[in-house]
Parts: C-alpha cells; structure tokens; sequence
C-alpha cells in the first residue's frame, strides 16, 4: 500500500468522519467481518469491547491499522481462530473444536481479551484435559531433548565423544548402536533371571557339577559379568557427558546408579564380615539392600516406549490416582468397620479385628478375593456383595480417562522418536558424512539416505494414523 492510502491515519482524515461509529469492519488476516458498536460495547473487557468505546487515538493501539473512513480495523492474527471469537460475541458461547491446537487458541483468545474461563461446559473438560497433556508433554520433551542431545562442540575429542554418544543413547543411529542396545537388554534380562534362580537354592540338582562347576560360583559368574556390563555402561555415559551435575539428577541414571549399588554395598560388607553382631546386622540389610535389584528391570525403559508411556500416563494421572485410592480408602474403611460390627460376635468369626476387617475389604473391593476372611451371617455376605460391586463400580470410574492419556502418551513417545530420528538423519546428511550415493555410515554400515527416506516414511505413517483415528471419532488429536 502506499503511503497515500486512506488506510493510513491521517488529519485529514479525521475531519472527514463525524458522528459516532455504529459499526465496525473487522479485518483480520484478510477476513471481513461487520460488527455494531453496541454488540462490541456489551464487552468493555475484550479488546474489540475497547475499541468500540476509545477514541481514535487509542484505536490504532488496539489493532494493527485502520481504515477511518471506512470504519475498518486490520489485525493481523489467524482468521480461522478469530471465527469462534465472533461467535462468542454473537452468542456469548465459546467453543473449541478437537482439531485445533489448545495452546494456540488460548494464545488468541488471550490476545482478543477472552478469558479461557467462558469457554463453554461442553467443550471445557476436553480442552483443559487436553491442554494440560501438551503442557506436560511439552515440558517433558524438552527435558528429554537436553539429556539426549549433548552439544560436544569445543569439547576434548568431540568426534569420538559424539560417535560414543550415538552408539549408547540412539540405538537408530548405526548398526553398532542397535547390536549395543540388544545386548543391554540382554544383560538385563540374564541379571533377572539369575537373580531368580539364586533364590531357588538349587544347588546339586542343577546338573552343572558333573562339569567342575557347582551352581553358586556360575551364578556368582553371571551376577559379575552383568554387574561390569552395567557399570561400564553407566561409567562411559557419565564420562561422555559434558554436564555431569545435570547427568547425576537424570532419573534413568539414577535407576541405572541404584540397580548397580546393592551390588558393590553387598561385596564391601561381606569382604568386612568377621562374625561380629554389629556386621551380623548390617549383613540383615544388606539382604535387604539385595531387592534393589530388581530395579533392574527398570533399565528396560530405556529400549521400550511402552515403558516410557506408562511412566508418563502415571505422571500426568496423579490426580485420577490419588482419586482411585481416595475412593477405595473410604469405602475400605466404611465396610470394614460394618462388617466386624456385624461379624466380631460370631462364634469361630474370622473377623477377629477391625485390621482383619480392612484387608477382607481392601481384597473385595479390588475383586481379588483370597477367602481367607469371609462373612458367616447372611446380612455380611449382603454387605459383602455390596462391598465387590461398590470396588468394580470405584475401580471402572478413572479407566477412560488412563486409557485415554496412555493413548495420548504412547501416540506422543513413537512420534518424538520417529521426528527424532528423521531430524538425526537429516543432520547427519546436511554434515555430509556419508558422501556419494550408497557409501555406508561411519562405523555402522547404515546407508544415511535410505535411513532418511524410511524416517519420512514412518513419521507420515503415524500421521496418517492418528489423521484416521481422528476422523473416525474414536482417537485423540494430533500431539506434536
């Protein structure tokens, strides 16, 4: 536009206009919308409600330009979003459709003066729901993004630290990397299973002695070789790294830490044992100290994104949690007390003690059941029957919605790592490192540009899916 348009404020044109304004001409992104001043006026709090009652002064700090002699205000703001804004001025009702990004539209509405509390009933569960996922998610991803993207620039030997870096944090990255990752899962796995089979005490009967080696020294064997593996691998991650501080708070590392420890605390205590009652005791906890081992199978998160999902559903459902075990308590309590009111008096009751009462109650109302405690008199088997339908009608209330948010979860883990894996792929191309067509990743033997086009591949596949599962009602909104 030039300079001379009547867009543009002017003097002149202030002395062509006269008499109140009783409409407006509401432009925003290149769409037209006519609206009356005493309409915009019935909202003082919103920025069209302002405009309609400030001077022309204050207009032009309202919106972006305007057209004075026309009556038309130019904001240059998403269109599609500004359609619910003038349906809530018309009708008063704010909605939200599913396909639109919540964070998004709260960004516009804040800007259009609307306050997310007038977003309408039928709309307000789902959008704070969903608004509260991508919070998390957001924050989530970010973390996770500055623990596995680790900037070597400047840093001594980067070349080799990044390649060391690749090959234990992105198992996609070579071939190298994926047959590392599979033998950390299978270490893993052999440290479990030794661990269970050191607790049957087989000895003879396991069918190794006839060989020179009894059952106790092979499953010592196993128990140190998964223990170096372990601890090399948290060792060279920690000596890669360039934040350590930042490293040690990780929550993996923190598992991986606490799955070695019981190990070297066991062995230092054991090499101190001399008989004496003080080392006696602390060999007591250090039995104890042994079932930290089993956190173990927490390493697996590291290789499974249904892990990974499942730890973050819990961490956005704590409130539906704490309202599960808030339900269950009370109704605990209630029909525990109840029943040994009812059943104490009975000769040869199992209900000696209201602690009985609530471990017969807390196994009915999860529909476990072991029937060591049970009601005799026909009044407590009612009661009982109340209490198991109660515990299934308590335990079915907060499933949609864990459902629902592992659905979101797992959905929002495969495409992070699949756009991941198409961003690595695309640095590692943009640096050049495999050259002509055809030649081989270093140390890994993965053709870049095939593994670029699969990433695409994947990344579209899942949108496509979620594109589906959308439409067809049945699924959540896309979550990136």
């Amino acid at each position: 536009m030039s300079l001379g348009s009547s867009v543009f404020f002017s003097e002149t044109t202030v002395s062509c206009v006269t008499g109140p304004l009783d409409f407006f001409i509401i432009n925003v992104g290149g769409s037209r919308y006519v609206l009356s001043q005493e309409l915009l006026a019935s909202y003082p709090e919103t920025r069209l409600g302002k405009l309609a009652c400030c001077s022309r002064d204050l207009a032009l700090e309202l919106c972006d330009d305007a057209d004075f002699l026309e009556n038309e205000f130019f904001f240059d703001r998403n269109s599609q979003t500004f359609q619910y804004v003038m349906n809530y001025y018309r009708t008063g009702h704010l909605h939200v459709r599913e396909e639109l990004c919540e964070i998004s539209f709260l960004q516009e509405i804040e800007y259009w003066g609307i306050d997310e509390l007038h977003i309408n009933p039928c709309c307000r569960e789902r959008y704070y729901r969903h608004k509260d996922q991508k919070e998390t998610s957001k924050v989530r991803k970010e973390s996770e993004v500055k623990d596995r993207d680790e900037d070597f620039v400047g840093a001594t030997c980067p070349v080799f630290r990044r390649r060391l870096w690749d090959l234990l944090e992105k198992p996609d990255s070579s071939r190298a990397a994926r047959t590392f990752g599979t033998f950390s899962v299978f270490f893993v796995v052999v440290s479990l299973i030794n661990m269970v089979l050191i607790s049957l005490d087989l000895g003879e009967d396991f069918g190794v002695s006839s060989f020179g080696i009894s059952a106790p020294l092979l499953f010592d064997t196993l128990e140190y070789v998964c223990v170096v593996w372990f601890t090399s691998e948290l060792a060279l991650r920690f000596l890669c790294v360039r934040d350590k501080c930042r490293f040690s708070r990780s929550i993996p590392n923190v598992i991986d830490l606490l799955a070695i420890l019981p190990f070297y605390v066991t062995l230092a205590v054991e090499c101190l044992h001399g008989g004496t009652t003080e080392l006696e005791n602390m060999g007591r906890v250090v039995q104890v100290l042994r079932l930290l081992r089993s956190l173990r199978m927490l390493k697996l998160a590291r290789h499974s994104t249904g892990l990974k999902s499942l730890g973050m559903t819990i961490t956005q459902c704590y409130e539906e949690v704490g309202l599960l075990l808030l339900f269950l308590s009370v109704g605990i309590s209630i029909f525990a007390t109840t029943i040994f009111a009812l059943e104490h008096d009975f000769p040869a009751t199992t209900f000696t003690s209201v602690p009985a009462a609530w471990w017969w109650a807390t196994t009915s109302m999860t529909t476990v059941g072991y029937g060591d405690i049970r009601p005799d008199t026909t009044v407590g088997k009612v009661l009982a029957f109340l209490c198991i339908l109660s515990g299934i009608l308590i335990l079915a209330l907060p499933i949609a919605i864990i459902n629902d948010r592992f659905s979101a979860c797992y959905y929002t883990m495969k495409m992070k790592e699949a756009m991941m894996r198409h961003s690595e792929m695309l640095k590692r191309l943009a640096r050049g490192s495999m050259g002509e067509t055809g030649e081989r990743g270093v140390g890994g033997g993965v053709n870049l540009r095939d593994a670029y086009a699969r990433s695409i591949v994947e990344v579209l596949r899942l949108q496509g899916r979620e594109r589906a599962s959308t439409w067809s009602g049945v699924g959540e909104e896309q979550w990136w």
